[in-house]
């Protein structure tokens, strides 16, 4: 459905410049711009919204704020309230009704697909999602066993120590989401691994690869031997506010 109504969005738009280059209408586009943005930005929002309750990889709390943002910079345009970009600060509260939502969010089971090598045979298997939390999680207690994980966060850091892990020989998902918080990863060079780490607001440092600035940066990093290794981590890492590291040893 997003796509269609970007679609005529686009459609419309070309159209209207058309018609003004050639003096049919009189259109200024630089008078509108201010109306453009804020419309473009409460789309985007509704989009990760809806593709959140699709599970299409989308995000309820950034897609509401999104869609929130986008209307007061609207109402801000039209002259009905006091508004502007710099006021997205003003926000922050929504931050704590997130949190406290997600405390008495219950959890839910997802399916993921995995590769054996042992057998060479695709399976399926279910992962307990953990209901999201607040605090700092720490993995390094001296032979701590490494099996599939998918931790979510709502504020708070993980320190992930791999090189005191017991690391079985196949390939084991781990998966981190937070909104805020930072994320330190120790993997030791002889493990195979890949990382797929994004973050909307903050910066990623990952071997020798590094990405910082203002918002929306990713990084995806596999070491050379992965495709042939028996033993290996595939790891995801999504922030919404932070910073993640990852280290060799």
């Amino acid at each position: 459905m997003f796509r269609y109504i970007l679609a005529l969005g686009l459609i419309i738009l070309g159209a209207v410049l058309v018609l003004a280059n050639i003096g049919i209408i009189d259109f200024q586009i630089d008078e509108y711009w201010g109306l453009i943005i804020p419309l473009v930005i409460m789309l985007l929002g509704l989009k990760l919204f809806i593709d959140e309750f699709k599970y299409k990889g989308g995000s309820w709390i950034f897609g509401s704020l999104l869609v929130i943002f986008g209307s007061l910079l609207l109402l801000g345009e039209l002259g009905i309230i006091e508004f502007t970009f710099s006021d997205i600060v003003k926000l922050w509260p929504l931050l704590i009704i997130y949190v406290g939502y997600s405390i008495i969010k219950p959890g839910r089971r997802h399916k993921t697909f995995v590769s054996e090598k042992d057998d060479k045979e695709k399976k399926f298997y279910d992962k307990k999602v953990r209901r999201l939390s607040v605090g700092d999680h720490e993995f390094k207690q001296p032979n701590w066993k490494v099996e599939p994980m998918n931790l979510w966060t709502a504020a708070g850091s993980y320190y992930i120590d791999f090189t005191k892990a017991f690391i079985p020989e196949k390939e084991i998902p781990i998966t981190i989401n937070s909104w805020a918080g930072d994320v330190q990863i120790l993997l030791p060079e002889h493990v195979a691994f890949r990382i797929d780490a994004s973050v909307k607001a903050g910066e990623i440092k990952i071997i020798d690869q590094t990405a910082d600035g203002v918002i929306n940066h990713s990084i995806f990093y596999e070491s050379v031997d992965y495709d042939i290794a028996d033993r290996k981590l595939d790891i995801t890492v999504k922030l919404k506010a932070g910073s993640i590291r990852v280290d060799t040893v």
